[in-house]
């Protein structure tokens, strides 16, 4: 027998590694295992299927299978790793079948972090293809009993707004003091408001406490913040963690954001012929110079290619990461990269900001919306830091131009200059970003 590769994980670092592998050295013996039921899939999509707008479920998944196994990949489905021995080279299998291995990838993805309350088992998650078919098949069956969103991050907002749009009555419930942790406060402003004028009940600063279930085990209300509120659905949207239970246990290295520890190459740390990829691993942020966790499919997607060709003899770094994200919630679009305030000071920065508030387009333009940049420089140099955006239709995109400078390092008086472009459907004279970049030189 050739070498063997084996992947832990069938959705993106995975499978990205695999194809990639398997295109480059057609000979490598490639075994994915897979616990759930499809491979690379778009988890990101769940929330446009619960809330009716994507349909079936399989238009999600970009690759199936079989699919990939007609591409040379003995992927096998329904198949949990429980047992990883690295000197050995053999993993175990839940059914207690052994499979032995030259090399090792570790795509194992986040795991859920439900708050450790009375009850919670009944709730209903959307992490999975599965639990999100399941979670709209309950909506279809009896979605007028109300439901009730654990998390305003972005699946809970997005999945509260959802269920509005399916007509289902919705709160959202979470024990912070704003929705969408990860902005600064006063762009989550906007998002809270646009969420509450949507008709999501926002319930901020409320500790969840128990799921108080009928005869049948089924939710019937939730316990919060000394309330009780009818329900017919608790959904799970309080964030999740790394899943490194399986690799810390084989002995491998978590890092102190409590991902695996990795380097540019995606090899495990300490680990010969391991790779870890996606949202299980650690990676290296352009700015803060550190190891973090950002789960995000585009890193797991890229680390899954950098993997790919390094275990078929290549010699590729991960370059690392900015953190840069969109989603549109209740009608806004919503785009950080790099640095929030909060994350400059933290990191002890001497750091600017600004804020301008202008218009998506022309503002004479018919369709013309409300729109938030925030920039965060440091101060003397004028170095870009990081940027938010909030604001209406074609508001999000324009994070790309702020990931374009920082990704290079260019200060605000640099990006001030760039050549952006301008017709009155689509800007203003000058782009917002540049109004911004004009407003904050001013202050570095």
């Amino acid at each position: 027998m050739g070498r063997r590769l084996a992947v832990i994980g069938g959705d993106a670092g995975g499978m990205s590694a695999a194809a990639v592998a398997k295109r480059r050295e057609p000979e490598l013996d490639i075994v994915v295992f897979e616990r759930g039921s499809y491979t690379s899939f778009s988890a990101c999509g769940i929330p446009f299927h619960v809330g009716g707008e994507v349909d079936p479920l399989e238009e999600l998944v970009a690759r199936t299978p079989q699919k990939h196994r007609e591409n040379g990949l003995d992927v096998r489905m329904g198949a949990e790793v429980v047992g990883i021995d690295l000197g050995a080279r053999e993993l175990t299998l839940a059914d207690d079948s052994q499979e032995g291995f030259d090399e090792l990838l570790v795509a194992t993805g986040a795991r859920p972090t439900p708050p450790p309350i009375p009850g919670i088992e009944a709730a209903e998650a959307s992490r999975t293809l599965a639990e999100g078919g399941r979670l709209r098949a309950a909506i279809d069956a009896e979605g007028s009993g109300g439901a009730v969103v654990l998390g305003s991050g972005y699946i809970g907002l997005e999945l509260a707004e959802a269920l509005v749009r399916q007509g289902v009555e919705t709160t959202m419930i979470d024990v912070a003091d704003q929705v969408f942790g990860v902005l600064d406060p006063e762009m989550a402003a906007h998002v809270q408001r646009a969420a509450e004028g949507l008709g999501i009940d926002v319930r901020l600063e409320t500790q969840a406490e128990e799921v108080l279930l009928d005869a049948g085990g089924r939710p019937r209300a939730v316990r919060a913040g000394g309330n009780e509120i009818s329900t017919r659905h608790v959904i799970v949207a309080t964030g999740v963690k790394p899943a490194v239970q399986l690799a810390e246990e084989a002995g491998m290295t978590v890092g102190e954001s409590g991902a695996l520890a990795v380097d540019d190459h995606q090899r495990a740390a300490g680990q010969e012929g391991v790779w870890v990829a996606g949202d299980c691993c650690e990676s290296h942020h352009r700015i803060l110079e550190t190891a973090v966790n950002i789960q995000l499919g585009t890193h797991a997607n890229k680390q899954g290619r950098v993997v790919g060709i390094n275990v078929t003899g290549g010699d590729l770094a991960f370059p690392g990461v900015l953190g840069t994200a969109i989603t549109r919630i209740c009608h806004l679009d919503i785009a950080l990269t790099g640095l929030t305030e909060r994350q400059a000071k933290e990191a002890g920065f001497d750091y600017v900001v600004e804020t301008i508030e202008t218009d998506t387009r022309a503002r004479y333009m018919p369709g013309s919306e409300r729109m938030w940049v925030k920039l965060v420089a440091e101060k003397g140099t004028g170095r870009l830091l990081g940027g938010q955006i909030v604001g209406g239709a074609t508001a999000g995109k324009r994070i790309d131009s702020l990931a374009m400078a920082l990704w290079a390092g260019m200060d605000v008086e640099s990006l001030m200059w760039v050549d952006l472009s301008y017709a009155p459907p689509v800007s203003g004279t000058l782009d917002p970003v540049l109004v911004a970049a004009r407003a904050i030189k001013k202050l570095v």
